[in-house]
């Protein structure tokens, strides 16, 4: 996810992790999107991002992928935010 440009509350679906400017991670489940909303992460990860439409349209076209079972191993974001 990129915010859409300098100052917009707008954040975009980045697939090809080409976008300029700050990106944040989201797992690509429903869950993880709805506990991203609820905690308003994208606000705080994307300095003052509040419309997500365009990563709820993108969700709900994914097949639903579910979260990795917890295996005890602490596991390591990816470089950059991870919401």
């Amino acid at each position: 996810m990129v915010a859409q440009g300098s100052g917009s509350p707008v954040v975009v679906v980045d697939e090809r992790r080409r976008m300029a400017g700050r990106g944040a991670w989201l797992h690509p489940n429903e869950k993880c999107l709805a506990l991203a909303i609820k905690r308003r992460a994208f606000g705080r990860a994307l300095a003052g991002v509040t419309e997500t439409t365009a990563v709820e349209r993108f969700m709900s076209g994914m097949p639903l992928v579910e979260a990795p079972a917890a295996t005890g191993k602490p596991s390591k974001p990816e470089s950059g935010s991870e919401i």
